[in-house]
């Protein structure tokens, strides 16, 4: 699959431009590369079709958020994208409202009713680190709308019909000339369905569907941090007879661990040590994200010594392959009580290193340069 071009060059627009900068370049180009208005130009749909795919992020404050920090890979659609529209029906089902308050009608072109896809919903998912670093399964409630089992969805009482709508025939929408644009609206008597109900169900009182609770299985990918969105497709509420659902986002939020911390994919923890094995060097158990490393520690290591363990950080996310590194700061641990044998010695070390050349020379040239 070809690289997606980046969505603000695809609008013309600088990284920080405003909303109304936003929708003022996208209604430039849709009205620009609109099929309706280049029929003899075969790339006109996906050029109409790339604006509208820029727009639909853009447009929206979290996913524009998700993708200005991950770019295409973070928006969780295949190939790294926006919600991949089919054709420019699928577009008009798609932006609903906002795409008749870009250009001040319901829809343009296609033939029959035009119906209405499910809204997207949102859910945030809290993740302990080591389960955003392993990747999980979690499972999570998701309010949605579904059809209503009395009436199969289509709002009316059990033993009667929807009827066909006078008005519109069926069709839900009525047609305007505007120019050499043919403007279709949403009918007024039926607000779109193409069909009116005269007996409603006493259950959804004729809305055809109801607000449950789904139980959902979320499979969270290894290596994922907070302010990633995972893309679930068709699971948010449905849309109208005939229309395809609504997408779900999943916005992850990890909590911080007590010992490691992140900074993409490497890990980084910090580990005390003593004195001695300061001096002496030592061979040290190391906690991981995998469970228990080790790490060989040289003599004369000083306090805030970083050591880099390749490897076995995260796992990356995208096209790099393979993990961050683990990076392990050790810092001399001085105890604050010492038992009489413990006090005898370090006097005696402090003694013995005070006689150095190296101590008392360095001591010296420090009280002159302060009393300079």
């Amino acid at each position: 699959m070809a690289d997606k071009r980046d969505y603000y060059k695809v609008l013309g627009v600088e990284r920080g431009a405003s909303a109304a900068e936003v929708k003022k370049a996208y209604r430039k180009l849709a009205m620009k590369h609109h099929p309706d208005r280049n029929p003899d130009d075969a790339g006109a749909e996906g050029k109409f079709k790339e604006a509208s795919e820029a727009y639909s992020v853009l447009s929206d404050d979290e996913k524009r958020a998700t993708y200005d920090r991950f770019g295409h890979a973070g928006l969780g659609g295949p190939g790294g994208g926006g919600p991949g529209f089919q054709n420019v029906d699928d577009i008009f089902s798609h932006f609903g409202d906002i795409f008749g308050d870009v250009f001040g009608f319901g829809g343009m072109g296609g033939g029959g009713r035009r119906v209405r896809r499910g809204a997207d919903l949102a859910y945030t998912l809290r993740l302990d680190f080591l389960d955003a670093v392993h990747g999980c399964k979690q499972e999570i409630d998701i309010p949605r709308h579904e059809a209503c089992g009395r009436c199969e969805g289509n709002g009316a009482e059990p033993g009667s019909q929807p009827e066909t709508c006078p008005t519109c025939r069926g069709q839900g929408e009525v047609m305007q000339a505007q120019a050499f644009l043919r403007i279709r609206t949403a009918c007024p008597e039926c607000r779109g369905r193409g069909s009116v109900i005269r007996n409603a169900c006493t259950e959804c009182r004729g809305q055809g569907q109801k607000r449950v609770k789904n139980k959902l299985t979320v499979n969270v990918p290894a290596g994922v941090d907070t302010g990633l969105q995972l893309r679930l497709q068709g699971k948010g509420d449905m849309g109208d007879p005939g229309a395809p659902p609504g997408d779900l986002y999943v916005q992850l939020e990890v909590r911080d661990h007590t010992f490691f911390r992140r900074d993409g994919a490497d890990i980084i923890c910090t580990v005390p040590i003593s004195y001695a094995a300061a001096c002496l060097g030592t061979e040290i158990p190391i906690p991981t994200v995998d469970g228990e490393g080790s790490l060989s520690i040289p003599m004369g290591t000083p306090s805030g010594k970083v050591f880099t363990m390749r490897g076995i950080g995260a796992p990356r996310l995208g096209r790099r392959p393979g993990r961050g590194d683990h990076h392990v700061q050790v810092v001399v641990s001085v105890p604050k009580k010492l038992n009489g044998r413990e006090l005898e010695l370090v006097e005696e070390l402090s003694t013995l290193q005070d006689d150095r050349p190296l101590a008392k020379g360095f001591l010296r040239d420090f009280w002159d340069r302060l009393t300079s």
